[in-house]
């Protein structure tokens, strides 16, 4: 990814080979890949995770992202949420699921 700006409700992606994509920050926060929202799986394949989080409209609403690395980037959500670690793999696949 070369670029990344949030724009209303749209996360604006531009990726290495000139392609664009938008993706509504709601899909973003669902698909949030954390521990606590995604679950871990241990050694005998459980999954463990935290309580369900009861979003409202500060939940979906993003205060700054975070690069990480050269591989990644990091949302940090008005609600005080900023576990999540979105791959550009994972956002690719995640614009082609959402399909904004």
């Amino acid at each position: 990814m070369t670029y990344h700006e949030v724009v209303n409700d749209l996360l604006l992606l531009q990726w290495t080979d000139g392609s664009e994509n938008a993706i509504l920050l709601k899909g973003v926060r669902d698909n949030c890949p954390c521990a606590s929202c995604a679950g871990e799986t241990d050694v005998f394949g459980n999954v463990y995770k935290g309580p369900p989080q009861s979003m409202k409209e500060e939940s979906y609403i993003v205060t700054g992202i975070q690069p990480v690395g050269y591989y990644a980037i990091r949302p940090f959500w008005k609600d005080g949420h900023s576990t999540g670690i979105y791959t550009f793999e994972l956002l690719k696949k995640l614009c082609e699921e959402l399909d904004s």
